[in-house]
Formats: structure tokens, sequence, C-alpha cells
């Protein structure tokens, strides 16, 4: 009796392991997806049994897992010479996990029947865009789009085209701005929008990650002009391309920037008749499956229990780290959004070689920056290490990474991610940075090497115009920061070393260790301890206590007269008064360049390693300017916004006392502690130190 039962239930596992193959492989079939649009070559195809069918092959096998484990993005090549393969894809960043993971898993199964021997194709689905071809994928961005299906047409319409043409032209440039900063090459952001529903008018743009800042933000701008063209009363759109997708409407959607990683590949239909024979085993081995796999699922919810308490041990941790007085900040808000990526200690220790000696680019008063490269990213950063046991340290880490974790300009230095822990007790804090090849402005400034004469890796002295478009570049990120911005962020600490020049000169500033958010209209921010670098701090806020946009507005004045002079913040009396003795008396900047303005010749103040090789009159104005926004009297500077206008030759200069005014403080009431950084040579490096002033 006892047999006969072991042979039914025998009969029944092998009759569910027939059902499991026959629905395996009808799972098989359906796991095909057919493109939106698919851009097949018709000459040169290859054949059925060639190398590249088989290089093809293998490129799609492993296009799943390998974009899936890179945030939905892939660029390689298989094989070489003329057979070689050499293909990308990527996931839409508006696609959810699933749909991504989803689109990665199934395109590539029917792409070869779409384009039968083609050895170039484009193709477009709904989550993602697959591409491959026998030659390089160029580095230039493909405009080209096939408006039936890589265009969704709106569905809603608005009479009001003033109200969507006002939300839609400072989104776009927000969102091609931004896609030219961003390592991922994602942006997203938002403006006011008036029209009948009210409310904000959302945008999300998003390049291949292979394509430089540039041509990604070319590649956006271009596809902004044919949606306007396409849909100029329509409250949303949508383009998807080959390079780069833009997509707007009023009202919000999600962006999902790196989805989890790949599930493993489902087994070929090749495998499922070892499936089959597996499952018509003994009943023995079933029990023994089932026993191991209910011991596997024992020791996986142990270590999600250990996983959680660990987690709830370092939530209690940053709440003690982040306590500084301001409102609390949890590790996910860092990660939402297309915000900056927490990295592991690991990824960071092997990306500089285990922060070797050779790869430190600097070091100051809270940490070391070293040169690192994120192969995964493909891409270089630097890398701040701070050291936790600084107090100080603690805070301007902290704050940097809540406030530039959240800015996107193209003049601002990009966070790419940061990290908590690790290291020799778990005690560093790590900030990723995308590295700026030209290293810092002041590096240049004073740099006695010209730039025809400069080799590789040297620094050189900056000719006038790339000066210039500095002083633009820089009044820009502050004009963003002060105006533009949901809050006024108050940098604190504007200084030719905090100012980075990209591969192409421009300017990117950074360091927001110092920062602080003020609400807009609310003035200034009050505090106990002033912070800054001497010669570049508003000499009133080292009296009162106040930090607002005006003590930064004066700090950016203090940087255009450097810029168009050449030298340091306090400069010797003698080079004020040829010919007078006054060795061994400093003056500062603005009271030097302020003495050739009252007489006429604010010029001659200019840098005389330019060789007089300079627009007179954009010297002129970076000059006046600069005095204007470094004015004694506060209530007597400009905006940002007014000096950026006039530096741009859009507003007249402003008339100026022949003679420099004198200003008069009124301290606080209280003792205030007051915190100096101090400049050192030409490395840039920022040491801090604090001394209790007391009031009387």
């Amino acid at each position: 009796m006892a047999s006969c039962l072991l042979l039914l239930l025998l009969l029944l596992l092998l009759r569910l392991a027939f059902l499991f193959v026959a629905a395996a492989g009808q799972e098989q079939d359906n796991n095909t997806m057919d493109p939106a649009y698919a851009s097949c070559s018709t000459t040169s195809n290859y054949t059925g049994g060639s190398q590249y069918k088989k290089n093809l092959d293998q490129f799609l096998a492993a296009l799943p897992a390998a974009a899936g484990d890179n945030g939905g993005f892939y660029k390689g090549s298989v094989g070489a010479g003329a057979d070689a393969v050499f293909g990308l894809v990527m996931c839409f960043a508006d696609s959810g996990a699933s749909e991504c993971l989803d689109c990665l898993s199934r395109a590539p199964a029917r792409i070869t029947a779409a384009c039968p021997g083609s050895r170039s194709v484009n193709a477009v689905y709904g989550a993602c865009v697959l591409r491959y071809s026998a030659a390089p994928i160029p580095d230039a961005a493909d405009l080209d789009y096939e408006p039936p299906v890589s265009v969704a047409t709106p569905t809603t319409t608005t009479t009001t085209s003033d109200a969507v043409r006002a939300a839609w032209v400072p989104l776009m440039r927000k969102l091609a701005g931004g896609v030219e900063t961003s390592p991922l090459r994602i942006s997203n952001d938002s403006t006011p929008y008036s029209g009948p529903q009210k409310g904000k008018m959302y945008g999300l743009a998003q390049c291949t990650r292979d394509l430089n800042g540039s041509e990604c933000s070319r590649c956006v701008s271009s596809y902004a002009d044919e949606l306007w063209s396409l849909f100029p009363n329509n409250i949303s759109g949508v383009l998807r391309g080959y390079s780069c997708y833009l997509r707007y409407q009023v009202g919000a959607f999600d962006v999902t920037v790196a989805p989890p990683p790949v599930p493993a590949t489902p087994p070929s239909s090749s495998k499922t008749g070892v499936v089959a024979v597996g499952m018509s085993v003994s009943l023995v081995s079933v029990l023994v499956t089932l026993g191991l796999s209910a011991f596997l699922l024992l020791r996986r919810r142990r270590e999600k229990d250990r996983f959680r308490e660990e987690a709830r041990d370092q939530e209690r941790e940053q709440c003690d780290f982040f306590d500084d007085g301001e409102p609390e900040m949890e590790d996910y808000e860092f990660e939402k959004g297309t915000g900056p990526k927490r990295f592991r200690y690991g990824e960071l220790a092997i990306a500089t070689d285990n922060f070797a000696d050779d790869r430190k680019l600097g070091e100051g008063g809270f940490g070391s920056v070293y040169r690192g490269f994120l192969k995964e990213m493909n891409l270089h950063v630097a890398i701040k290490r701070v050291s936790k046991s600084s107090k100080q340290g603690r805070k301007e880490y902290a704050t940097e990474v809540r406030i530039i974790s959240r800015l996107r300009h193209r003049n601002l230095v990009q966070l790419v991610g940061w990290c908590r822990g690790g290291g020799g007790g778990g005690g560093d804090l790590l900030l990723v940075y995308e590295l700026m090849p030209n290293g810092s402005l002041d590096k240049h400034l004073y740099s006695s090497v010209s730039v025809d004469a400069a080799a590789d890796g040297d620094d050189t002295l900056l000719p006038w115009p790339r000066r210039h478009d500095v002083v633009l570049g820089l009044g820009s990120a502050l004009l963003y920061l002060h105006e533009e911005w949901e809050q006024c962020v108050v940098h604190r600490d504007v200084k030719p070393s905090n100012v980075m020049l990209d591969a192409s000169f421009h300017a990117r500033l950074g360091d927001f260790g110092l920062a602080r958010l003020v609400d807009h209209g609310r003035g200034c921010s009050h505090t106990t301890m002033v912070a800054g670098t001497m010669g570049y701090m508003d000499p009133e806020c080292v009296i009162t206590g106040r930090a607002d946009a005006e003590s930064d507005v004066y700090s950016f004045g203090v940087v255009l007269l450097e810029i168009a002079c050449g030298r340091r913040p306090m400069v010797a009396a003698a080079a004020a008064r040829r010919g007078e003795e006054t060795e061994g008396v400093v003056v500062h900047i603005v009271q030097w360049v302020w003495g050739y303005y009252g007489r006429g010749a604010v010029v001659d103040a200019a840098d005389a390693r330019l060789k007089g090789e300079f627009d007179a009159r954009e010297m002129e104005t970076v000059m006046v300017v600069g005095l204007w926004c470094a004015h004694p009297d506060r209530s007597l500077r400009p905006s940002i916004r007014q000096a950026v206008n006039v530096l741009r030759l859009e507003a007249p200069l402003p008339s100026l006392p022949a003679r420099m005014p004198v200003a008069s403080y009124m301290p606080p009431p209280d003792a205030f502690y007051y915190t100096s950084s101090v400049t050192t040579g030409g490395t840039g490096t920022t040491l801090s130190s604090m001394t209790s002033v007391p009031m009387k």
C-alpha cells in the first residue's frame, strides 16, 4: 500500500514537473519585447553563422546584468577587428525599477528578429533605448528621432500659451544646464506654472552617459526646440531619442536613477529539459531540497534582522552626527531623486589605491583630497576625506551634503556622492566630487608659466579672455545661489581657491562647508560664529556677525579685483605709490584699486603680466564692479543680479566716489566667536582657528 502511495506521489510530481516545463517554455516565448521603433541598417549584413553574429549574441546576453549593475546604463564591446560589436543600452529615468529591468531583460531577445542581419541598429522602447553597431558608438549626440513613436503626444492642451512658455522656457534652461554638470547626465527640476491647472511644471532631461556635458546639453536644447515646435500650447510632452530623452508636464512624476541589480538570467529553453529531469527525482531529493530551502530562508531572515539592527545603530549615530542645530537629514534623503550616491567605503578605497600618498591632491585643516577613478561610472573624481574626530570637520561635511547635493548649476562643482564609515573603526567621512582637471583658480592667477609655454600638467597664467569668462561664470553661480534657487544660499567663503576650473577653464564654485540657507526676503542670517577667509570677509561681517548675500557680494568684489590685478587681497602700499617710501605698509586690494579709480586711471591697476593684452572696456568694468561690490557701506552695494548685468555689459557702470568711503559698524552686545581661514601659499589649503573675542 505504501509503495502504491509513493508511486502515485512520484507520478504527481512528474506531472507537476511537465506542467512547470510547459509554463517555463511559454514564459520564455513571452520574454521578448518588440521595439516601438527600430532603425536597421540594410547593407553589409551579417550571416547566421558568422563571428559577428556570435559576438552580437554574446553582447546582447550580457546587457541585462551589465546595465542592471550600473544603474540602468551600459556601453561596451565584444570582439575585435571587422567582427567587433559595439553597443549601449539605457533605461529612461522616469521608468520604474521593475520597468527598467523588464526592458533590459526582454528588449535584447527580440531585436535580432526585428532587424535580421543588420550590423547597425538603433531601437527605442517604452522604457529604454538600445543601440549596437560594427563601428564604435560616436561620442557626439545623435539628434535623430522618429516622430510616430519617439514623441508622446500630449493629451492636455491649453489656450494659455503665455503661461506655458513662462514656465517652460526657464525649465528647459535648467534642464540643459543640469545635464551638463551631472555625472549621470540626468537632471530633473521644476518651475512655477500659473495656468488654469496651477502648480508647477516638472521636467526631466537625460543623456547616455558616454556624452560629455556640452554634447548632452546640446542634445537636450535641440529636443527642447523640437518639442516646442510640435506642442506649443501643451502642458506636457515627451521626446525619446537615441542619445537623449526629454519630458515635461504640469504635475509631478517619479524619477528613478539607479534601479536595483538585475535578477539572475532566466534559464534558456535548452535548460528546461534538465529542470524537468531534475524534478522527476525521488521524494527524498525533494524533501532534502525543501529542508535546505527552509534553512536558507531562516538564515536570510536572521541576516535581515541583523541588518535592521545595524541600520538602527547607524540612524542613532547619524542623529548624533547631524546634531548641529539644523533639521535632521536622513540617509535616504541624500539618495532620492537625482542626488548624490551613497558609496561603500571599499569602492572609494579601490578608486584611490587605498588612499595612496601619490593620489593626494592636497591637504587642509580637516582632511585630505585624493584623486580617484570610479570604474563602474567611468568617472574621474576628487575624494575629500574628513576625520570624524574633528567637530568642525563633521559640521562642514554635514552642511556640504545637505546643501550642495540639492543644487544644480553649470558653474557649481557637482557632488557625485558621499560615504560615512569605514577606514580604521568607521570614523572617516568622505565626499566625492567630479574632478576638475585644471585645479583651482588661484594656482593659475599666480603661475609664472604662460599658456603657450606650458607643458601638460603645468599651472598656467590665465590670459584675459579666460579670466573674463571666469568672472561671468562665478557671477552666474552666485546669482543662482542668491536668487534663482528655492532658498538663498549664502556661501560665506568665496575666494579663488574655492573656484575650480574644468577642462575648458570654466569656473565651478565649490566648498560649501560654511554655507547657510536663508529664506528669500528674510534678510541676514545672524550667527555666533563668523567664518570665512581673512581678506575676503566683509569687515562688517567680522564685527557684527551678519552673514548674508551682501557679505558674499563683498567677497565676490574682492575676487574680481584679484582676477583683474593678479594680486592677493593684501597689497604692499609701495605698489600703489610708486616712488614713495612706504616699504612695510600693507593695504587691502580694495583700497589700493580705489586709489587708481580716484585718479581716473583704474585700468593702470591691471595685471602687468598680461602686457596690455586685454579688452580695456571689460577690464574697467570688472574693476569698477569689484569696487562697487566691495563698497564699505553694504547698503550701497549692488545685488548680485545688478553686478552681473553690468559685467555682461547689459547695464551702465555705476558712479562711485573718488575717495573710498569709511563705514562704521555697530557690534552686537554679546561676545561671539571669530573663525578665520588662512590660505597658504599656492596650495589653496584652508586652515581654521577660533578665537573668543569679547565685545565691550
